[in-house]
């Protein structure tokens, strides 16, 4: 499933609203979890692509999330 970088920001960020009324730490586990099980890894490789390119659009919630989930990929 190869999803535009858009729509998968999109999602992500949907995520984090979910997660965000937890407080950051545990709205940062939620997100990073739900994204390791539920997303196809060719998605995971995608928005870690776009983490890198600088994650314009993602929220804060999202982009540590990603980034503590990418470090443990």
């Amino acid at each position: 499933m190869s999803s535009s970088p858009e729509k998968l920001i999109y999602m992500a960020n949907q995520i984090g609203k979910f997660f965000h009324s937890q407080g950051h730490d545990r709205a940062v586990q939620g997100i990073s979890e739900h994204i390791w099980k539920f997303w196809d890894p060719r998605m995971r490789k995608q928005i870690f692509a776009h983490l890198d390119a600088g994650g314009a659009g993602l929220e804060p919630d999202v982009l540590d999330a990603l980034q503590k989930l990418k470090q443990q990929a």
